[in-house]
């Protein structure tokens, strides 16, 4: 807790540091040069470091995702869990009888991480977790209909900012769309990830067709 000030290791709240600024670097010729004439390769430099052509989209995705889990967070906060429960509930709803083998795999964190969440989401009555049938380690996790209420009213907060913005959209700038997202992910990830999502798979693969 910080208790009303910064945090330290807010990535988002400068750090207190003395800056030294060599002056060498300011003069003249600088200050009074043309727009246009830092240009390297035809291209010109982001005065702030970071690469013009894709600083957009980086900060583009990092509010459309702000603005993507507030209202699922607000709902979540009410139930005293956070974005970790959100994902875990989301693929268990999605895929009934996940073993947890695989819900490790597709979340990508530690077992601990998963352990801690998974024990709010049981004790909660949101999951249900059972032996497997012919391996009785293995654990697998399936909603209640608790659970299976509530990941579908987050789903669907979500599923209506989609929707607006796809409503202001062609369909090709669907498919663009999905094929950037698809895209983004590991290539080594991707047969996962078609299967898992299932439906989205036919567009991305219309729009490769499309490409071609």
């Amino acid at each position: 807790m910080c208790h009303g000030a910064p945090c330290e290791h807010d990535p988002f709240v400068p750090a207190k540091r003395v800056v030294t600024i060599d002056m060498k670097y300011v003069n003249n010729t600088d200050a009074n040069s043309e727009p246009g004439n830092d240009r390297i390769d035809g291209k010109r430099p982001s005065a702030d470091g970071y690469d013009p052509e894709t600083v957009v989209l980086i900060e583009l995705l990092f509010f459309a995702y702000r603005d993507f889990v507030a209202a699922p967070d607000q709902l979540l906060a009410r139930q005293g869990m956070g974005r970790a429960h959100h994902r875990v509930l989301h693929f268990v709803n999605r895929h009934p009888a996940l073993p947890v083998a695989d819900l490790l795999k597709i979340l990508r964190i530690t077992k601990q991480s998963l352990a801690r969440v998974l024990r709010d989401l049981v004790s909660a009555g949101f999951i249900d977790q059972r032996p497997g049938n012919r391996d009785r380690r293995q654990r697998l996790l399936s909603t209640t209909p608790k659970g299976r209420d509530l990941a579908l009213k987050l789903a669907e907060m979500q599923s209506q900012r989609i929707r607006m913005a796809l409503a202001e959209a062609s369909e090709d700038k669907r498919r663009v769309a999905e094929q950037f997202l698809f895209t983004m992910i590991d290539a080594d990830d991707h047969a996962t990830v078609e299967r898992l999502i299932n439906g989205g798979a036919s567009g991305r693969n219309r729009t490769r067709k499309g490409d071609e």
